[in-house]
């Protein structure tokens, strides 16, 4: 009897122990909630976008034109209702700033196809990621298009409006427009062209995610070949409980808890708020994908996917890139599949600064050779120089092959990050070094903040962020090599 009366007492002491603790998480969320920036009109408010089943009915011209729809219900409903408060300069929703999409030759936030140089020998597919738009992939669907691939590059649902979009929008409504698009691009190639599927960060979640039910479904349009950038096979841990986050946003006076980050709208072409929904739905997504390659490695289907061609930073703040080494690339086989790997810059001023786990990222991330796919990493040629080189190591191999690079690596950059991959230095948004005549209002690549802490708008870690990449030429140059010479 005194035995159990202990454990009563045990358990109910270990009850208000827990209940304590997620009353002062609660609190302590609540209250960041309630002293954060208030919402604006492009936060609350959310467009009509086409439910999934509709997505799934309709052809590309049918989604495009919903999309008009859409761009102009976002002028009317946030654009010509902004408050006096808002008419900033550097607002993306104000039609006099110089960030506002609407005056741009090309808005790169909706949907577009880019046609093939000549006559066309393939369609290609561009997903974009999470809160991102299409301008994202442009500079790889240039070289498709060079190579005379048409381009189709979709925006996803939620992306591209408003940040509100995206606390509607679920990871299957982006599955819909991937497989629409993939329609669209076998209706475009005939039955004989192959088609390619090019994802970046969440679009290359997506494009797998179609590749392998494209395996069991034979009325989805299978690819010829994948290319990912910056993959999305895994995410943090803290994604797993974002969900629980936006908890205090069921009282209206903490509806901000609903957001992880609420920040100026200054980039015409990707959001900077994000909400708690779409953390949550990225989560989901992965975990899907990631039992959906078990699936296929269970059953002996895996084999079955085309060739996937990989370019991945050794550090990712965003994704997990040991997940793309464990969860997919070594379990694929030897099939021309191929993943290139950033690694830090070694010949940096920044050494004594880095951690030893970041020192030793490339050791801990790949198996040792042999391995099923071709390995290559990207790396400075010795400790201490800025020049660069290739080792790869072709599949089944031992032997490591060393190719020197014509780049190299900025000085004063110590990696490349999860953004940068698809850029180029030159980028007139991301880039370095961007190219004058690529205006497309502010420079968010160049930046070089130095002053007080709590003086400017965001974080100063958003402004440290590498956003391009130095070694676009040699990745076009991968790309380049499972097309169709020029």
């Amino acid at each position: 009897m005194a035995i159990l009366q202990r454990l009563l007492r045990l358990t109910l002491w270990m009850a208000v122990a827990l209940a304590t603790m997620v009353f002062i998480v609660f609190a302590v969320r609540a209250l960041d909630a309630y002293r954060s920036d208030p919402l604006a009109l492009w936060h609350t408010f959310v467009p009509d976008e086409l439910s999934r089943a509709e997505i799934d009915r309709t052809d590309l011209a049918g989604y495009m034109a919903a999309e008009a729809a859409l761009f102009a219900q976002v002028r009317q409903e946030v654009t010509d209702k902004l408050p006096e408060e808002d008419r900033r300069t550097f607002n993306r929703y104000y039609a006099q700033s110089p960030v506002y999409p609407g005056r741009f030759a090309q808005d790169f936030n909706r949907t577009y196809v880019l046609e093939p140089n000549g006559e066309m020998k393939g369609v290609a597919v561009f997903l974009h990621g999470l809160t991102d738009a299409p301008y994202s992939l442009r500079h790889v669907a240039k070289l498709y298009a060079e190579r005379g691939f048409l381009g189709i590059a979709i925006r996803m649902p939620g992306h591209g409006t408003v940040p509100g979009g995206l606390t509607a929008a679920d990871y299957p409504d982006w599955l819909a427009a991937t497989r629409l698009a993939m329609r669209e691009a076998r209706r475009r190639a005939g039955p004989d062209r192959p088609v390619h599927l090019v994802g970046y960060s969440n679009g290359a979640a997506l494009a797998l995610m179609h590749a392998l039910d494209a395996l069991d479904d034979p009325e989805l349009v299978a690819p010829a070949r994948i290319v990912l950038l910056s993959p999305m096979v895994g995410v943090t841990e803290f994604a797993r409980f974002a969900g629980l986050a936006a908890v205090p946003a069921i009282f209206p006076a903490f509806a901000r808890a609903a957001w992880l980050n609420i920040i100026p709208e200054f980039n015409p072409f990707k959001y900077n708020s994000f909400p708690v929904h779409a953390a949550r739905e990225s989560f989901e997504l992965t975990q899907a994908l990631q039992a959906n390659i078990q699936r296929h490695l269970t059953a002996g289907r895996l084999a079955g996917l085309p060739p996937v061609l990989t370019f991945q930073s050794v550090l990712d703040h965003t994704v997990s890139t040991q997940a793309v080494v464990d969860a997919l690339h070594r379990h694929l086989s030897d099939n021309g599949s191929e993943l290139v790997l950033f690694d830090i810059n070694r010949g940096s001023h920044f050494d004594s600064l880095l951690t030893s786990r970041t020192d030793n990222a490339v050791g801990r991330l790949l198996p040792p050779a042999p391995r099923p796919f071709r390995a290559a990493i990207v790396t400075n040629r010795a400790a201490g120089s800025t020049q660069t080189e290739v080792r790869m190591t072709p599949a089944g191999s031992t032997t490591e092959e060393v190719r020197p690079l014509s780049t190299p690596y900025p000085a004063d950059v110590y990696s490349l990050s999860h953004i940068a991959v698809p850029f180029p230095l030159d980028d007139g948004l991301y880039g370095l070094t961007p190219d004058p005549a690529d205006d497309f209002g502010v420079r968010l690549g160049n930046i070089a903040a130095r002053g007080e802490f709590g003086a400017l708008i965001v974080g100063p870690q958003m402004l440290l962020r590498m956003s391009s990449n130095p070694f676009l030429p040699y990745m076009l140059e991968r790309i380049a090599a499972g097309l169709p010479p020029q």
